[in-house]
C-alpha cells in the first residue's frame, strides 16, 4: 500500500510515505531491551548509513520485531518502506515501487531497473526526504544486497536467518522469548484468560518460541481447549514426531504446535486445510487473493468447488488467519504464510501429493496472469506473481499454459526494461527447459530468441549475434521458415547485422521478413508493423530518407487506425521517433522539431522521462533543435539525456555513447570546443568496445573528433583522422552515402586549412555533385558543400564561378532554412561550414 497510514493515535505524526509494512501485531510482547539497542544504533548514525540486522532462527520473531520498530518509531521518519529480500528480483521490484511516491517515474513507465536506480539515487541525496527507513526482510545472502542497500541520511534494517550478517553490519541477535515475555504474550493472546501457571507450563513445553506460542494461543482462542489437554496432546504429538525422525532444522516445539493447530483446523473446516496446503507451494511472499478466483482446467474437484463458492472460500481464508496459520492483509487482498509453516505443511505430504499440489499452484498462477504482458496496465499482476516463480518451481513445469506464463513473464520484464532480471530469469528457465525438453524444443528456441533480444538491449552485440544465429538455424530446421519464433529470430539476425555494420545484408533480410509477416498476418498487425519499421530503419541507414519516411508514415497510419498508440505506447513511440529522425535526416529541420516535441511529450506522459523509448525520443529532439538553430534548448536537453543514460546504463552502453555524441556536437556548435573535444575523444575510444572496429559508426564518430581537432589547432591530425574515416566508410558504404560525404566535406576543410586549396576544391565540389544526386539540391548538407565550394573557388581566384554558385546557394538557403539560420549566416559571412554525425539506433 502507498500513502495509507498505520493505525496510530491521531496525535502522533505519521510518515508521508508508508508502504508494504505488514500489519502491527496487537499482541507484540517484550523485546524492550533489543528495541532500545536497535533504536540507539540507528539513531547514532552520523555520516553514513550503517545497516542494522536482526538475525536468528526461524520463528523467533525477527520480522515481527522489525514491524514493531517501524510502528513504534514511525514519527521519526518521512518514509517507511518494506522490501521482501529473499529473492534478488523482488528487491529491485520493491525498490522500484517506491519511485512514484518519491515523485519519480514509476516502474510502469520507466522500467524496474531504471526506477530502482532512481530510488537509490534519491535516497542517497535525501531528496525529497532525508528521514527514511528501509526494511529488508528475510535477506538470506549478504552478497545479494551489495548493490541495492541504499546510502544516504536514512536508516536500513535487515532481518535474516543468516548469522554471516554479524560480520558485515551492526547485528542484533534475536533469540526465543524470555519466560516472562512468553507468559506476557500468552496472556495477551488468549483473551478469555490463562493463568500464569498454565502460561508458564505451556511456554516450557514450547521452548519459548514466539511462532509456536502464537500457534498455541490461536488454537486456544478458537477452540477453548484446556491447557492441560493441550499439553497432553502436545506431548503425544512431540513423541510421535521425534519417533518419525522429523528434520532437525524445524524446532520440535514449533512442529508439534503447528500439528495441533492443523488437526483442529481440519476438524473445524477441512477445506481451510486444503487451502493451506496450496498456499504452502507458493512463495513466502504475499499471495494475491485473486490467484484463487479463477477455475482453470486441471484443478482438483475440491479446489474447483472451493473457488466456485466464494462464501466458503472467504470462510476458509478467515480460518487460516484465526488459527495464526496465515497473515491476512485485507486492504491489499493478500494471504501470507510463514516459510516455516509452509515447510512443515509440505513435509507432511507424500511426494506424489506434493507434486500434484505444486502443479495446481502453477495452474493457478497461469490463470491469474493470463493478460497481455506488453500492456503496462497489467504489470502489477505480473509483479505480484514474480516472487512465487522460484519457490513454486515453475521452471520445472512442462504444461503448455505454464510455459506460456513463463514466456509472458520474460516479456513483462523486457517491456518494463528490467533487462538484468529478465536475463537471469531466462537463463534459469533455459537450463531447466533444455534439460527436460531438449535444445530444439519450440519453447526453448523461443527463450533463446528472448535472450538474444535482451543481450542486444544490454549492448552485448557479439554474444547476441552468436546466440541468435544458432537459434535461427535451429528454428528454421525444426519449426519451419514461417513460424513465429523463426521470424522473430530472423528479425534479430538483421539487427545483429546492423550492429556488425553490414547494412545491405540486414536490409535484404528485413525485406524478406516483412514479406513473410505480411503473408502470414496481413498488413494491420503489430508483427508486420515492427518488421516494416525495421525496413524503414534500413532505408535510412542507406541514405534513402524519402522511402524510409513513406514506410514509417504507413506504419503510423495503421497503428492509429486501431488506436494502437494507447494499446502499445512503447512500440508507437518507437515508430514515431523513427519518423522524426527520418524527417530530420531528410533535411526538414522545422518539421522534425514539431514532430519531435510532440513525440517526446507523448513519451513523458505515457512512459515517463526515463523510459528507453522516451530517452531516444529526447535525444533525437535535442538533435533536431540543434539542426534548427535552437541551441539553448538543444544543449539543455542533450545534457539531461546524457546524464540519465550514464546513470541508468553506464558509460559503455550504445545509447549512452550516442547521447555523448549528441552532447559533444552541440557543445562544439556553441563554441565550447575544449569540453566537446574531451567528450568526443572519450566517446571515440569507447565505441570499439561496442561495435567492431570497422563499423561505420566508429569511422563517422572519428570524423566528428577530426572537426574538433582542426578547430582547436591540429589540422594535420584532423586530416589523418578524416582520411582514415573516409577510407573505412567507403569500404563499408561506398562514397555515395550520407556518412561518407559528411566526412568528405570535413576532409576538404582540413585540406583548405593546410593550404592545399586545389585538392580541397576537387574533393568539395565532387562531394557537392554527389550530394545533389543523393539528397537533393536543397538538403542542408548539400548547401554546406555548396557554401564550402564557394569559399574554395574564391581562394582559387575563380570569382565568376564563385559568384554564380553563391547566388544559387543563397536562393536555396532562403527557400529552405531561411537566411536567419546559423548555417546561412556562416555562409553569407564567407566562412566554411562543418558537418557532423549522430548515430541512429541499431
Amino acid at each position: 500500500m502507498i500513502k495509507s497510514q498505520p493505525d496510530v493515535p491521531s496525535t502522533e505524526r505519521v510518515p508521508q510515505i508508508w508502504g508494504k509494512v505488514p500489519p502491527q501485531n496487537k499482541n507484540f510482547t517484550g523485546r524492550t531491551d533489543l528495541l532500545a539497542r536497535l533504536r540507539s544504533g540507528l539513531a547514532n548514525q552520523v555520516t553514513a548509513v550503517v545497516p542494522h540486522a536482526l538475525h536468528g532462527l526461524g520463528g523467533v520473531g525477527k520480522t515481527q520485531m522489525a514491524v514493531e520498530y517501524a510502528y513504534r518509531y514511525q514519527s521519526d521518519y518521512d518514509v517507511v518502506w518494506w522490501i521482501p529480500a529473499d529473492q534478488p528480483v523482488l528487491v529491485r521490484s520493491s525498490l522500484a515501487s517506491l519511485a512514484q511516491p518519491l515523485g519519480l517515474p514509476s516502474a510502469a513507465v520507466s522500467g524496474v531497473e531504471d526506477a530502482a536506480n532512481a530510488v537509490l539515487d534519491a535516497l542517497r541525496r535525501g531528496e525529497p526526504y532525508s528521514k527514511w527507513l528501509l526494511i529488508f526482510d528475510n535477506a538470506d545472502e549478504p552478497e545479494e544486497l551489495t548493490d541495492v542497500l541504499p546510502q544516504g541520511p536514512g536508516h536500513v534494517l535487515i532481518t535474516s536467518r543468516n548469522h554471516r550478517w554479524a560480520g558485515i553490519v551492526d547485528a542484533v541477535p534475536i533469540d526465543v522469548f524470555t519466560r516472562e515475555e512468553s507468559v506476557e504474550f500468552l496472556s495477551k493472546r488468549v483473551p478469555r484468560g490463562i493463568t500464569s501457571e498454565d502460561a508458564d507450563r505451556l511456554a516450557e513445553e514450547l521452548g519459548d518460541l514466539p511462532l509456536a506460542l502464537e500457534q498455541a494461543g490461536a488454537l486456544q482462542t478458537e477452540t477453548g481447549i484446556a491447557v492441560s489437554e493441550y499439553l497432553q496432546l502436545l506431548t503425544q504429538r512431540t513423541s510421535q514426531l521425534l519417533s518419525q525422525g522429523k528434520p532437525t532444522e524445524y524446532p520440535v516445539s514449533m512442529t508439534a504446535a503447528w500439528a495441533l493447530s492443523v488437526a483442529s483446523l481440519e476438524e473445524k473446516l477441512p477445506e481451510a486445510l486444503d487451502l493451506l496446503r496450496y498456499c504452502a507451494f507458493f512463495g513466502p511472499e504475499p499471495i494475491p487473493r485473486d490467484a484463487f478466483s479463477k477455475v482453470v482446467p486441471g484443478l482438483s474437484p475440491q479446489l474447483r468447488n472451493l473457488i466456485e463458492d466464494p462464501i466458503r472460500l472467504g470462510r476458509a481464508i478467515g480460518e487460516l488467519g484465526r488459527f495464526a496459520l496465515a497473515r491476512l492483509d485485507i486492504p491489499a487482498r493478500t494471504i501470507q504464510v510463514h516459510r516455516l509453516i509452509q515447510a512443515l505443511v509440505r513435509d507432511e505430504l507424500p511426494e506424489a501429493e506434493q507434486e500434484r499440489l505444486r502443479h495446481e499452484v502453477h495452474l493457478l498462477l497461469a490463470g491469474y496472469t493470463r493478460l497481455d504482458p506488453n500492456d503496462a496496465g497489467n504489470w502489477n499482476t505480473y509483479l505480484n506473481s514474480l516472487g512465487h516463480f522460484e519457490p513454486a518451481g515453475v521452471a520445472r513445469c512442462q504444461a503448455p499454459e505454464v510455459r506460456e506464463l513463463a514466456l509472458n513473464m520474460v516479456t513483462y520484464l523486457y517491456s518494463s526494461a528490467d533487462f538484468p532480471s529478465a536475463r537471469s530469469f531466462v537463463q534459469s528457465f533455459l537450463d531447466e527447459w533444455t534439460s527436460t525438453s531438449g535444445a530444439d524444443h519450440e519453447d526453448v528456441l523461443n527463450l533463446q530468441v528472448q535472450l538474444a533480444n535482451l543481450l542486444r538491449e544490454l549492448g552485448q552485440y557479439d554474444e547476441a549475434a552468436e546466440r541468435n544465429l544458432e537459434t535461427l538455424n535451429a528454428a528454421e530446421k525444426v519449426l519451419g521458415h514461417d513460424h513465429d519464433t523463426t521470424l522473430r529470430a530472423l528479425r534479430g539476425r538483421a539487427a545483429d547485422l546492423r550492429a556488425s555494420g553490414d547494412f545491405q545484408q540486414a536490409h535484404e533480410i528485413d525485406e524478406e521478413t516483412l514479406r513473410r509477416y505480411e503473408s502470414k498476418f496481413g498488413e494491420k498487425d503489430w508483427n508486420t508493423w515492427r518488421a516494416m519499421n525495421s525496413v524503414a530503419l534500413d532505408y535510412g541507414l542507406k541514405s534513402d530518407y524519402p522511402t524510409a519516411r513513406t514506410r514509417l508514415e504507413k506504419v503510423l497510419r495503421g497503428v492509429l487506425s486501431i488506436d494502437g498508440a494507447s494499446s502499445d505506447p512503447s512500440s508507437y513511440l518507437n515508430f514515431y521517433t523513427g519518423l522524426v529522425r527520418t524527417v530530420r535526416l531528410g533535411g526538414d529541420y522545422s518539421e522534425a522539431c514539431d514532430l519531435g516535441e510532440d513525440v517526446y511529450a507523448f513519451g513523458i506522459e505515457k512512459l515517463g522521462p526515463e523510459s528507453t523509448w522516451t530517452l531516444r525520443a529526447g535525444r533525437d529532439l535535442s538533435i533536431a533543435w540543434r539542426r534548427a538553430g535552437d541551441y539553448e534548448r538543444a544543449l539543455e536537453l542533450a545534457e539531461e539525456i546524457q546524464q540519465r543514460y550514464v546513470r541508468i546504463y553506464g558509460l559503455d552502453h550504445p545509447d549512452t555513447l550516442a547521447a555523448a555524441v549528441a552532447l559533444a556536437n552541440i557543445r562544439r556548435t556553441i563554441g565550447e570546443f575544449q569540453e566537446a573535444l574531451v567528450l568526443a575523444d572519450d566517446t571515440v575510444r569507447r565505441y570499439p568496445r561496442i561495435y567492431a572496429a570497422e563499423h561505420p559508426y566508429n569511422h563517422a564518430c572519428a570524423g566528428n573528433l577530426a572537426v574538433l581537432r582542426r578547430i582547436t589547432g591540429d589540422p594535420e591530425i584532423a586530416r589523418k583522422l578524416n582520411e582514415d574515416a573516409l577510407a573505412g566508410l567507403e569500404v563499408k558504404l561506398g562514397r555515395d552515402h550520407h556518412f561518407s560525404l559528411t566526412v568528405a566535406i570535413n576532409l576538404a576543410s582540413d585540406l583548405a586549412a593546410l593550404g592545399e586549396t586545389e585538392s580541397a576544391y576537387r574533393l568539395c565540389s565532387g562531394s557537392l555533385r554527389r550530394l545533389r544526386a543523393l539528397l537533393g539540391d536543397n538538403h542542408p548538407l548539400t548547401l554546406s558543400a555548396a557554401a564550402n565550394t564557394v569559399a574554395d573557388l574564391r581562394a582559387l581566384g575563380r570569382d565568376d564561378e564563385a559568384t554564380a554558385l553563391f547566388d544559387d546557394t543563397e536562393e536555396r538557403y532562403l527557400r529552405s532554412l531561411t537566411l536567419d539560420h546559423p548555417d546561412a549566416r556562416v555562409f553569407l559571412e564567407g566562412r566554411r561550414l562543418d558537418a557532423d554525425f549522430d548515430p541512429p539506433p541499431i
